[in-house]
């Protein structure tokens, strides 16, 4: 086999043979109905790549494949949305991602501050928001999001030396952290973990084996393409039903035990992990990622006075005690057991930030029609 046919990603008869690896096991894992072997990811990309492709119209019954708090836009805390909305309300300009725009925050979006006049730009990196600064006279703030792979890139901004006039608001994420707030959830019912695998390129594979260690389920780390997505479910129900604790990488084109060690360098250079609330989860240890005091000069929250207590007057949308996202997030629930979800909550219309970034659950599952069954049934068989 030559490489061009090793890296064939959408080969219908290697998916089939995959499809039938993962029933095989699931059926040895001999489960009551009531009781379906329930694995997670914790990646917005896979789920993009599960709906986008109907993989759980091929997953076998007695699977099921949750999504946990895979969205760094979606777990961005209430009180980070709040300091990037005052800010814009106090005149400095803000630039973030266009994902950022529409989360809610205590009372109002950066897109709300836009539309009332604050200055917004929508960025698609962080080296172009350093280019507007270049451009500009005045204080632009940067509102950082994102885990571990977009970390580096506003890492490496930060030793590259912005302009005067550049600052970071930083609601960064590190996911190792919040993986082991899942696992000890009182009734969670997840027994293993698929990992994400542009991360682990950063963070190599090793980085979970304390957490199996601990926790004593597998994880293993899987890539993006509808292959890579069944290549690492098959191994990871392969290890639950054998019970094989271990951190298996499904993903070797792109990653090793150790990563990218010059990335990391320059990560936990600039970065320090500190612990704070992912939105509608709990607090997580050592779950976000802020400045160092060595680079105070450029950490928008100490260069700043910014006043929260303005949007403190307004009372939240009446909606938003309604919504799930954070079960969602957390593997409690899903988005068709929300009441909101299509109706009075839509990606035109977001009640919760599930619903508003492209790697949110409820966005993909209202994009993609929710959780397809198109298996064939029985004549005269209810749907």
């Amino acid at each position: 086999m030559n490489d061009l046919e090793a890296l064939r990603f959408r080969d219908p008869v290697r998916a089939r043979a995959l499809v039938d690896a993962l029933g095989h096991h699931v059926r040895r894992a001999a489960r009551p109905p009531d009781r379906p072997l329930a694995v997670m990811h914790v990646c917005g990309s896979h789920e993009q790549a599960i709906a986008r492709f109907g993989l759980r119209a091929t997953f076998p019954e007695g699977l099921e494949v949750i999504m946990g708090p895979g969205c760094p836009v979606c777990v961005t805390d209430v009180p980070e949305v709040d300091e990037a909305v005052a800010l814009a309300r106090q005149g400095v300009r803000i630039a973030t991602y266009g994902d950022m725009l529409r989360v809610p925050g205590t009372a109002q979006s950066l897109a709300d501050a836009r539309a009332a006049g604050a200055k917004v730009d929508v960025v698609y990196s962080v080296t172009q928001a350093v280019e507007l600064a270049r451009r500009l006279e005045e204080e632009l703030v940067f509102f950082a999001s994102g885990f571990e792979t977009t970390a580096v890139a506003t890492a490496a901004v930060i030793l590259a030396g912005p302009p005067a006039n550049f600052s970071i608001l930083s609601a960064h994420k590190y996911i190792p952290p919040v993986m082991e707030i899942v696992a000890e959830m009182p009734g969670t019912r997840v027994e293993g973990f698929l990992a994400a695998g542009h991360a682990a390129t950063i963070t190599g594979w090793g980085v979970f084996t304390p957490f199996v260690a601990r926790h004593r389920v597998p994880v293993v780390v899987a890539g993006f393409e509808p292959l890579d997505v069944l290549a690492g479910l098959v191994r990871l129900v392969e290890l639950i039903v054998d019970g094989d604790a271990r951190v298996d990488n499904a993903y070797p084109r792109c990653v090793d035990e150790h990563g990218n060690r010059a990335a990391q360098a320059m990560l936990w250079q600039v970065f320090e992990p500190m612990g704070g609330r992912w939105r509608g989860i709990a607090h997580v240890p050592n779950g976000n990622l802020r400045l160092r005091g060595a680079h105070a000069r450029w950490d928008a929250r100490r260069r700043f006075k910014i006043d929260l207590a303005a949007l403190w007057d307004h009372a939240p949308p009446a909606l938003v005690q309604h919504c799930q996202c954070g079960d969602i997030m957390a593997g409690i629930s899903s988005p068709h057991a929300c009441p909101l979800f299509g109706t009075a909550c839509t990606p035109d219309a977001p009640v919760g930030a599930c619903m508003v970034s492209t790697e949110g659950t409820c966005r993909i599952w209202h994009q993609y029609g929710g959780r397809p069954d198109l298996r064939p049934r029985a004549a005269g068989a209810t749907p």
